[in-house]
C-alpha cells in the first residue's frame, strides 16, 4: 500500500509513465471516483500527454475517468483557474498580477536600453567606432533575458545585484556589473510603463500562488509529484507542499539506490552528478536516501525494462570523480547488464545518421513498437529526419524546424538581402528564383520573365545600384523587360526607398517589409499573396512571428538603417522554429534530452554521444563570472551537465538501447562523451564485453545501402563524332588556335551552338575589356589612318572611348575599374603612335580576311579580323594584335601551338586581306594594354625566317582540316594537357574534373 507523506522513486530500468500508471491504477483504480478525484503534477504538457498514453495502454483503450493532470514547469493561469479550484483570495492575486512580457517585446525593450547606454560609453571613452550595432544589442538582450529569467526561476531578485561589490573583481567585470545597472535600474522603470512584468517572475509569483492555495484548500483527494527532481526552488516548494498533505505523494525518476554513502555524500558536492539535483531536494525535505521506497509496482517483473544489472553499470559508471577510487573493486554484474545495449562508432555524421535511421525503421516494423531518437544535436536530428525520407517516413521532430529555413522564411530573408546589396544582381535573382516570387503574374510566365532579365541585364557587370541602374541596361529598349522591372518596383520600390532614406522607425520597416514580400508573392490568382506565403504550419508561424514583431515596435524605439535591420530580423527570427502537426509517423520520434523526460519508446537511440554535445560545454556567462554567479546565489554553471547527465542516464536504461557516435564531425576529429569513457572503464573493471557487436550488421546495412548497383565504369573522355555535313567548313585563326588545343570547345560552340553566360556581378574580365579597348582603338584609328597625329589626339581617344565603353560605364565595377585603365592606357598609346608615325605610310583596322583551301571534304575558308596592319615606309607589313591580358610568348608563336598571327601574315602574303592585297611581313607584334604599371608594352615576336614560318603555320592549319575532314575522327577534349587553353568555357560540359581524375593519358593527336 502506498504512505502518504512517503517518498517513492522509479528506478531508470521501468519505463517512468507506464510503472506510476499501473500503481495508480493499482492503488486507486478500483474506485472511479477517487480515481477521478486524484491529482496528478508532472514537469511538462508532454508528461501529462505521456502517462495519458500510458493509461490507454494498460486499459487496452477502454474508457477511463483520468486522474486531473497537471503540469508543474508549463504554468498557465486558465488551468490553474479552472482545474485547481482556487480560492478568491487567490483568484485576487491573480487578477492584480501583471501579464507576462511578450519575448520579441522585451528583446527589443532590452536592446533598445544596451544600444544607448553602448552609445554613451562610446562618447564618453572610446568614440563612435566602439558603438554596438542594433545587432550586437539584440543579441546581447538575449543573453540578458536568460540571465533575468534564470535570476527569478532561483527565487533571486535583481536588486541583489548590489551586493556584488565591484571593487571586488577585476576592472573587465566591474564595467559588466555597472553595465547590469540596465536591468537593476532602469529595466524596472520600463516594465513599469508597459505594464507587464518577465515571464520567469510571472510564473514564479503564479506557482507560488498555486502553493498557498494548495496549502489552504489542503485537497480531500490524493495528490501526487511526479518525475520532477526540484532544481528549480519553486518546483521544490511545491513538491514539499504535496508531501505536507493527509494525502500526499511524492515519486522521483530514476533515484540511484545502489550507490555507497561515501559516494552518495560525494554527490552534493558535485553538481554534474545526474543525482545532484535529487540529493539536494532530499536535503531539503530532511530526508535520507534510505527513506524512499521504491513505487511498489516495480515488484512486479513483467514490468522491468532492462536487467537489473544495467543500474549497477549506470551507478559505478556516473560515480563521483572524489570515488572513483573504488573502480578497482567494482560489484559483481552478470553479462546481462549488456542485453539490450549496443554502441556504434561511425567514421562520419553522415554514416551515423545512416545507421541511426536504419535502427528505426527496424524497429517501427513491429506492430505497436515505439521508436525514438535522442539527442541534443540539432544537425544529427536533421540528417536522420532526412535519411528517414527514403523510406516514406516523415518523424516528430520535437525541436522543430528553425523558421529561417522554411520557405517563407528564406523568402523574406532572401528578400532582405536583396535591399541590403541594392539589387546586386545574384541577391536579386536568389529573390526572384524563390518558388514564392511570382510578382502578381501567373509562375510560368514571372520564370520566363526572371530568366530574360538574367540573360539581358543582370549577366556580366555588376548594374548600378536600383531599378535606374537595372532599366538603363535594358537593350534595345525592350518594353516588356522594361514592364517587368517597372512591375518589379512596384513591388518592391517601397522597401528599397526606405533602404536608401537613412533611419527609419522599426515599425515602418517591419510593415513595409511585410507588405512587399506579399506584394512579391502574389500570383495572377491570389489578389493578397499572403494565401500563398502564408498557408501551411511554416507560414502560419512566420506571419505569427511578423505580427508579433509589428506589435512589439514602436515610437519608444529609436530608427535604424535598412542595413542593421537586416540583422536585427535575422537575430530575432534566429531562434524561432515551427512543428509540424500533421503527417508524421505516430510512433517514430525525435526527442532533445528535455523533451525526452519521462516519454515512453521501445527501442531507443542516444546519438551524438561526443564530448561537447552530450554534455553540452559549460559556455561562459557573458554577464557574470562564476565568483559573481556563487555570491549572487545562482547555481553553478555544471548543473546544466548534471541535468543533462540525469536525461542520459534515464535513457540508458531502456529495453533495447544503441548508443552511436561518430569519430570526425565536418572533417574535424571528435572526443568520445565522458560518459562512454566511464562506461569502458567500469565495464572492463567488470570483465564485460561484447557491447559492440551489434555494429557489425548496421554497417552492412548502411553499406548495401549506397553501394553502386552495378560494376563501376570510370567515365571516358569526350569524344563525339559527328558527321562531316555537320562539321564547320569556315574558321577564324583564332578558331584555328582553339581547334588545335581543344577541339571539344569547337565542337561546342559551332557544331552544338552553345555560346556561355557572362558571370553574375562579374568584375572587370580580360575578354569583355578587350573587346571595350578594341573598339575604343578602332575609332580612334580609322579616324586617322596615315599621316602625324593632331595636337587634340588625346582627346580624341577619350571621346572613342566613351563611344565604346557605351552605357557599360554605368556599372560600378566598370566605372570605379575600367575606365581608369582605359585613360592610362590611351596616354601610353598617343605616345607611342606619335613615334610610330614616322615610319608609317597608312594603318589598317579590324580588316577582314579570307582565304580558301581545297580539303578532302571539299573547299575550307580560313577567315581574320585582325586588330591592325600597318604599312610600312620600306613596302612591307607588320600585323599587331592587341591584348589587354597575356601575350603568347615567342616560343608558343614559333612553334605552332599559338598560330594567330602566322596565320594572318600567310592570308596577307596570298592577298587574303583585299582591301590590302598581296604583301610580305616583316614583324609580327603583340601590343599588351593592360593600364596598369606599365599601361602599355609592345612584345615583338623573335623570328629568324619569316617565310618559313608562314608555311609552316599554312601547313600547319591544312593537316588539322584534313584530318578533321575523316568523320572517324573525334573532337576530343584538351587532346594535349600541356597546350590546354587557359580558359574553357565548356570544362564542365567536357567534365574535365571527371575522367582527367581517372588518369586517362593524352592523346598525342
Amino acid at each position: 500500500m502506498l504512505e502518504p507523506g512517503q517518498i517513492y522513486t522509479i528506478p531508470s530500468d521501468l519505463s517512468f509513465v507506464d510503472t506510476l500508471a499501473d500503481g495508480i491504477l493499482e492503488h486507486f483504480g478500483s474506485d472511479p471516483l477517487t480515481l477521478s478525484r486524484l491529482t496528478v503534477l508532472l514537469p511538462t504538457r508532454r508528461a501529462c500527454r505521456s502517462l495519458r498514453e500510458a493509461f490507454l495502454r494498460r486499459t487496452g483503450g477502454r474508457a477511463l475517468l483520468l486522474p486531473l493532470m497537471r503540469p508543474i514547469g508549463d504554468v498557465d493561469d486558465d488551468e490553474l483557474i479552472l482545474g485547481d479550484g482556487l480560492d478568491t483570495t487567490a483568484l485576487a492575486e491573480m487578477a492584480d498580477l501583471p501579464p507576462p512580457a511578450s519575448d520579441l517585446r522585451r528583446r527589443l525593450l532590452l536592446a533598445e536600453l544596451i544600444f544607448r547606454h553602448s552609445e554613451k560609453l562610446a562618447e564618453a571613452e572610446a568614440g563612435p567606432r566602439d558603438r554596438s550595432t542594433p545587432e550586437q544589442a539584440v543579441r546581447l538582450a538575449a543573453d540578458l533575458v536568460r540571465l533575468i529569467d534564470q535570476v527569478h526561476t532561483e527565487g533571486r531578485s535583481l536588486d541583489d545585484l548590489d551586493n556584488l561589490v565591484p571593487d571586488d573583481y577585476a576592472v573587465h567585470w566591474q564595467q559588466i556589473l555597472q553595465f547590469l545597472d540596465i536591468v537593476r535600474v532602469f529595466w524596472p522603470k520600463v516594465q513599469e510603463a508597459e505594464g507587464t512584468i518577465d515571464p520567469g517572475l510571472w510564473s514564479t509569483r503564479l506557482r507560488r500562488i498555486q502553493i498557498t492555495s494548495l496549502k489552504k484548500a489542503k485537497p480531500e483527494g490524493p495528490v501526487i509529484a511526479a518525475g520532477s527532481t526540484g532544481s528549480i526552488p519553486v518546483t521544490a516548494e511545491l513538491i514539499e507542499t504535496v508531501l505536507s498533505f493527509p494525502n500526499g505523494f511524492v515519486v522521483l525518476p530514476g533515484l540511484d539506490q545502489h550507490l555507497d554513502g561515501r559516494a552518495w555524500k560525494a554527490v552534493g558536492d558535485s553538481p554534474t552528478h545526474p543525482q545532484y539535483g535529487m540529493f539536494h531536494l532530499l536535503k531539503r525535505f530532511g530526508r535520507d536516501r534510505s527513506q524512499v521506497s521504491t513505487w511498489p509496482v516495480m515488484l512486479d517483473p513483467d514490468h522491468r525494462r532492462a536487467h537489473p544489472d544495467r543500474l549497477i553499470l549506470l551507478s559505478e559508471a556516473m560515480r563521483p570523480a572524489q570515488a572513483t577510487d573504488a573502480w578497482r573493486v567494482v560489484p559483481d554484474m552478470g553479462q546481462d547488464a549488456l542485453d539490450g545495449l549496443s554502441i556504434v562508432t561511425c567514421a562520419t555524421q553522415g554514416q551515423e545518421a545512416m545507421v541511426i535511421a536504419l535502427a528505426l525503421r527496424k524497429a517501427v516494423e513491429k506492430p505497436m513498437q515505439r521508436a525514438a531518437l535522442i539527442t541534443p544535436d540539432r544537425n544529427l536530428a536533421r540528417r536522420v529526419a532526412a535519411e528517414l525520407t527514403r523510406w516514406g517516413l516523415q518523424v516528430d521532430d520535437s525541436a522543430g524546424q528553425p523558421l529561417t529555413t522554411t520557405v517563407p522564411g528564406s523568402f523574406l530573408r532572401l528578400l532582405l538581402e536583396a535591399m541590403e546589396r541594392g539589387l546586386a544582381p545574384a541577391a536579386l535573382l536568389s529573390v526572384l528564383k524563390h518558388p514564392m516570387a511570382c510578382g502578381g503574374m501567373a509562375p510560368a510566365s514571372f520564370r520566363a520573365q526572371v530568366r530574360a532579365l538574367e540573360r539581358r541585364v543582370l549577366r556580366g557587370p555588376k548594374p548600378a545600384p536600383g531599378f535606374g541602374g537595372l532599366l538603363a541596361l535594358v537593350p534595345d529598349q525592350n518594353e516588356e523587360l522594361t514592364a517587368f522591372i517597372e512591375t518589379m518596383q512596384d513591388c518592391l520600390g517601397p522597401l528599397f526607398d526606405l533602404f536608401q532614406a537613412g533611419k527609419q522607425p522599426l515599425q515602418t520597416l517591419v510593415k513595409t517589409h511585410l507588405e512587399c514580400a506579399e506584394a512579391l508573392a502574389r500570383d495572377d490568382e491570389d489578389t493578397s499573396g499572403g494565401d500563398r506565403l502564408w498557408s501551411g504550419d511554416a507560414g502560419e508561424a512566420m506571419v505569427r512571428f511578423m505580427m508579433e514583431l509589428a506589435d512589439a515596435t514602436g515610437e519608444d524605439l529609436q530608427p535604424i538603417s535598412g542595413r542593421d535591420y537586416v540583422g536585427l530580423f535575422d537575430a530575432l527570427l534566429g531562434g524561432q522554429v515551427v512543428r509540424s502537426r500533421f503527417g508524421t509517423h505516430p510512433r517514430l520520434s525525435i526527442w532533445g534530452p528535455q523533451e525526452a523526460r519521462l516519454q515512453h519508446a521501445d527501442q531507443v537511440v542516444l546519438g551524438g554521444l561526443n564530448d561537447g554535445i552530450w554534455p553540452p560545454e559549460v559556455d561562459a556567462d557573458a554577464w557574470m563570472s562564476r565568483p559573481m554567479r556563487q555570491k549572487f546565489g545562482l547555481p553553478p554553471p555544471e548543473r546544466r551537465i548534471g541535468l543533462s547527465a540525469h536525461d542520459f542516464a534515464q535513457a540508458f536504461c531502456a529495453p533495447r538501447v544503441l548508443i552511436t557516435r561518430a569519430e570526425k564531425s565536418d572533417g574535424t576529429p571528435t572526443v568520445p562523451s565522458r560518459w562512454l569513457s566511464r562506461l569502458d572503464v567500469v565495464m572492463d573493471a567488470a570483465g564485460l564485453s561484447g557491447v559492440s557487436e551489434d555494429a557489425v550488421p548496421w554497417f552492412a546495412f548502411e553499406a548495401a545501402l549506397n553501394r553502386i548497383r552495378g560494376e563501376a565504369v570510370p567515365i571516358d573522355r569526350p569524344a563525339p563524332t559527328p558527321p562531316v555535313s555537320a562539321r564547320r567548313r569556315e574558321m577564324s585563326v583564332t578558331g584555328i588556335e582553339t581547334w588545335y588545343a581543344d577541339p571539344y570547345g569547337i565542337y561546342a560552340r559551332y557544331i552544338l551552338n552553345l555560346k556561355p553566360l557572362d558571370a553574375l556581378e562579374e568584375l572587370p574580365g580580360a575578354s569583355k575589356r578587350g573587346s571595350i579597348i578594341h573598339d575604343a582603338l578602332e575609332r580612334f584609328t580609322k579616324q586617322m589612318r596615315s599621316g602625324p597625329l593632331p595636337d587634340d589626339a588625346y582627346e580624341r581617344l577619350i571621346e572613342c572611348g566613351r563611344a565604346a565603353f557605351g552605357q557599360e560605364i554605368y556599372r560600378p565595377a566598370v566605372g570605379a575599374f575600367w575606365w581608369p585603365r582605359f585613360l592610362r592606357i590611351a596616354d601610353w598609346f598617343i605616345r607611342r603612335e606619335t613615334d610610330l608615325r614616322a615610319s608609317l605610310v597608312a594603318s589598317f583596322i579590324e580588316e577582314e580576311g579570307a582565304f580558301e583551301i581545297d580539303a578532302p571534304a571539299g573547299p575550307f575558308k580560313l577567315t581574320a579580323r585582325a586588330d591592325r596592319i600597318d604599312q610600312l615606309a620600306d613596302g612591307s607589313f607588320g600585323i599587331l594584335d592587341y591584348k589587354t591580358g597575356e601575350a603568347p610568348s615567342s616560343k608558343a608563336v614559333v612553334s605552332g601551338r599559338k598560330p594567330q598571327l602566322p596565320l594572318e601574315a600567310a592570308l596577307l602574303r596570298h592577298g587574303g586581306f583585299r582591301s590590302i592585297g598581296r604583301g610580305e611581313v616583316s614583324h609580327l607584334a603583340f601590343w599588351r594594354l593592360t593600364g596598369g604599371d606599365p599601361a602599355g608594352k609592345i612584345e615583338p615576336i623573335k623570328v629568324k625566317d619569316m617565310d618559313k614560318l608562314l608555311d609552316e603555320a599554312m601547313e600547319g592549319m591544312q593537316a588539322l582540316v584534313a584530318r578533321f575532314d575523316d568523320p572517324l575522327t573525334p573532337y576530343l577534349a584538351v587532346p594535349r594537357t600541356a597546350f590546354a587553353p587557359r580558359y574553357n568555357d565548356y570544362e564542365h560540359l567536357a567534365r574535365i574534373g571527371e575522367w582527367s581524375a581517372g588518369g586517362t593519358g593524352e592523346d598525342g593527336q
